[in-house]
């Protein structure tokens, strides 16, 4: 895709992230004056809002909803010297004037309640909503009721704008507030700290400042601080991630003389922005001043970039207030797949893609849920901190009857509605002790061994230690393997044989759990050589075959491709890396195995039969239901399997192979991946002993197989060699597609639009609008097509084209 002339991508930038606006400060000598920045406080406004029989203040309400019921007012102090009138308006669109009676006024003077406040219900239609402060003024009433119902457009852009630059301000306060508390206490973790912060808030987090001295890293770290707030994931626009990966566009602009030397800062875009706005409205008598809103427990603060005026042009203050529309609960995503170990308070639950429940309020009463086999459950409270990257376990432990492996579910509170988080699988440290997987006698001393052990909560394991007969206890390598296993490093290579032990001790647990072990001293073994007639590929089988560098059999020079243990055997796959004559099954060879000590053995062995071979036949995809509401994507060819279709295909024996019953065919990714066995229990069935009819249907596979297949004949401990089978495509669910004026392109709406990696107008896919990796919107910017269609490039089959309709 080419790249947008300068003025184009400003213009681009500023379209695309709306209130999140990229800002460029011009130098001195460019003559760019800086907007001041928000920092003089007051006054502060107390709101609370009532939705059916709950109440909660506004600072966790993040959006409002029709027939919401608000309770307004000022919190000004008692020697208040000027008097402001608060004012209300709801909005209904930028093309859509709002009635007369939308628009409220209070005296905030006044003694009674009822007069100095607002209390208002959200009207049915309204999508937004705004309140100002403005100094006491004849006919100040009515400026205000017409410049709102005049342009309300204006006010609709300037509450979003300013309602998100109050979002990104809190996650920049939270981001300071805790480097600052950092620098205050343990000044020296500040180098861990710091990259944990910046990813849970989404800031930009220079790394240069981890690398100064101790005494210099917080300051560092604040330098600049406009720069420092990134997009936030949970709120980004669909054009932001068309145009690219806003922190990416941000910083490309940043850097070129054109662009200022800017600084990626939404404070400086609002104000300038805002400025524009508002310039269309001044008059003698009024200016309009913004302001962000810092959330309270009981209600906002108002943050100004400059003195409000008292003398004409007096300053209205403008306040932006949440939009009103269906609550967007976080999408929270756990960060790894690892189980946790919850024994103890301050467990972190890691999270990511919602910065605002580190910043905001909005998310509150979170709890983990934990149910056991036999149904109990349990609710642990949890804190979000980001400092730690996720939710931290607080309270008291789990009850006694959860112990293992537990399935945890996160849940809370969004505003008023219930919000669900991710799954985790947590464990408890049991009684229920440790075994060996495997053969113990596989312990051989005079290198480092590779054990596995059997648990029920390897996540719980505080340390692993080696001990042989009195001496002290080491310290072991360990990591957590599955669900139920610790893949241990026994490091035996200056041992002797004897007996030891290796004690697994539980965190909160005082007595480790000790397995007794043997090890034993061996020598290089070799066992046999297996061969197949026709095979560059063999299996020798023996003791310390980590010594073999080299095994030639008649010319054949094969060298080894991977060692793995079947107990107290080793078995070290050879590939052979020369062109021979071909032996015949049953023939007898003497092969030569040279060690990397220079010798060399001799091994006898007779060549095997053949391996079973199969060869593809024929094959048929059958595309899925098309859906109810949606566009249909028209797929080429038979090379490409959509995730909601069906494959058909044949195979037909090789020579010398008769196929049975009891034969299965593996699929499997061409790179390492989830496996799916076909047997003649689910989808395989024989036409005849030579040939083999197979059904593959994707919603029967572990989500984790996908793109391109490979299949193999599996008979006994026998294996045929793997052959390129389908591609395997998740498609996006597209719902529609709207197209306006060519040069604005179209609009794709659906979902799981992170599968498309590239949209076009042409099947050769020139000047492809790229989609960013990651992209969790319900909407992308295409291009205009030329003949009535749009080409998708899928993640999974970057190798073909679809066809999307674009009508």
């Amino acid at each position: 895709m080419k790249p947008l002339p300068i003025d184009r991508m400003m213009r681009a930038a500023r379209c695309a992230l709306g209130g999140l606006t990229l800002a460029m400060l011009a130098p001195a000598a460019v003559g760019a004056a800086e907007p001041a920045p928000f920092e003089l406080p007051r006054p502060a406004l107390d709101i609370l809002v009532m939705r059916g029989d709950q109440s909660l203040p506004i600072a966790q309400v993040p959006s409002l909803s029709e027939g919401d019921r608000l309770s307004i007012e000022a919190d000004l102090p008692d020697d208040q010297g000027a008097r402001f009138i608060l004012v209300s308006a709801f909005l209904r669109g930028a093309t859509n004037p709002p009635p007369k009676d939308w628009v409220r006024f209070a005296e905030t003077w006044k003694k009674k309640d009822k007069d100095k406040a607002l209390v208002l219900t959200v009207p049915k239609g309204a999508r937004q909503m705004v309140l100002f402060l403005v100094p006491d003024t004849g006919g100040a009433e009515g400026v205000l009721s017409d410049a709102v119902r005049g342009k309300p457009g204006e006010f609709v852009r300037a509450t979003q704008d300013l309602n998100q630059a109050s979002l990104d301000r809190s996650r920049l306060d939270a981001f300071m507030a805790a480097i600052k508390a950092q620098e205050n206490s343990h000044p020296e973790y500040l180098r861990s700290v710091a990259p944990t912060l910046a990813r849970s808030l989404a800031m930009k987090l220079n790394e240069e400042c981890l690398s100064k001295v101790v005494e210099m890293q917080a300051a560092c770290l604040l330098d600049n601080r406009d720069a420092l707030v990134l997009s936030d994931v949970h709120s980004s626009s669909i054009a932001e991630t068309l145009t690219g990966a806003p922190t990416d566009l941000a910083l490309q602009l940043a850097a070129t003389r054109e662009a200022g030397y800017g600084f990626y800062s939404p404070y400086i875009g609002v104000v300038r922005d805002i400025a524009k706005i508002f310039g269309a409205f001044s008059s003698p008598q009024f200016d309009y001043l913004p302001t962000l809103s810092v959330r309270k427990p009981e209600g906002m603060s108002l943050l100004l970039n400059a003195a409000p005026s008292f003398q004409k042009p007096k300053s209205v203050m403008v306040v932006a207030m949440p939009s009103i529309e269906a609550d967007s609960p976080p999408r929270l995503r756990r960060s790894g797949d690892a189980p946790i170990c919850v024994a103890r308070a301050g467990t972190v639950l890691p999270v990511e893609g919602a910065p605002l429940i580190f910043s905001t309020p909005y998310a509150r009463e979170v709890k983990l849920a934990l149910k056991t086999a036999s149904g109990e459950t349990v609710d642990l409270p949890l804190e979000a901190r980001a400092d730690r990257g996720g939710y931290v376990l607080t309270g008291d432990d789990a009850p006694p009857a959860f112990k293992g492996t537990v399935q945890g579910h996160l849940f809370g509170r969004w505003g008023f509605d219930r919000f669900e988080g991710p799954d985790f699988m947590v464990q408890m440290p049991d009684a229920g002790g440790w075994t060996v997987e495997g053969d113990s006698a596989a312990l051989v001393v005079g290198r480092d061994n590779g054990l596995v052990l059997k648990g029920g909560a390897p996540a719980c394991v505080e340390s692993v230690m080696l001990r042989q007969g009195e001496g002290a206890p080491k310290p072991m390598e360990w990591k957590v393997q599955g669900r139920d296993a610790l893949a241990l490093t026994v490091p035996l290579t200056d041992r002797k044989p004897g007996a030891l032990s290796i004690e697994v001790k539980y965190q909160g647990v005082a007595q480790p759990s000790a397995i007794a072990l043997r090890s034993y001293a061996q020598a290089s073994r070799l066992d046999g050589l297996l061969l197949h007639a026709g095979d560059k590929t063999a299996l020798l089988s023996g003791q310390r075959l980590d010594q073999v560098e080299s095994v030639d059999v008649n010319g054949l020079l094969m060298r080894p491709d991977g060692l793995t243990r079947d107990g107290a055997v080793d078995r070290l796959r050879l590939v052979g890396q020369s062109d021979a004559v071909a032996l015949e099954a049953g023939s007898a060879a003497t092969a030569r195995v040279k060690l990397r000590d220079e010798r060399s053995v001799s091994l006898a062995l007779t060549v095997a039969d053949a391996r079973p071979q199969i060869g593809l036949l024929s094959k048929d995809v059958s595309l899925g239901a098309p859906p109810a509401n949606g566009k249909v994507l028209a797929l080429n060819g038979d090379n490409l399997l959509p995730d909601n279709g069906q494959l058909v295909f044949s195979v037909r024996a090789g020579e010398g192979t008769k196929l049975s019953a009891s034969d299965a065919i593996e699929v499997a990714p061409v790179e390492d991946g989830a496996t799916i066995r076909l047997t003649a229990a689910n989808g395989l069935r024989l036409e005849s002993p030579y040939v083999m009819v197979a059904t593959l249907d994707p919603k029967a596979m572990a989500p984790s197989l996908f793109g391109p297949l490979r299949f193999r004949l599996l008979r006994g401990g026998e294996a045929s060699d793997w052959q390129p089978l389908v591609t395997l495509a998740r498609l996006p669910q597209i719902a529609a597609v709207s197209c306006a004026a060519k040069a604005d392109g179209c609009t794709i709406t659906g979902r799981d639009l992170f599968l498309i990696d590239a949209v076009g107008a042409t099947p050769t896919l020139d000047q492809a609008a790229q989609v960013a990796h990651g992209y969790t919107g319900s909407a992308l910017k295409a291009p205009a097509p030329q003949d009535g269609k749009l080409y998708l490039r899928l993640r999974d089959a970057p190798d073909s084209v679809v066809t999307l309709p674009a009508a």
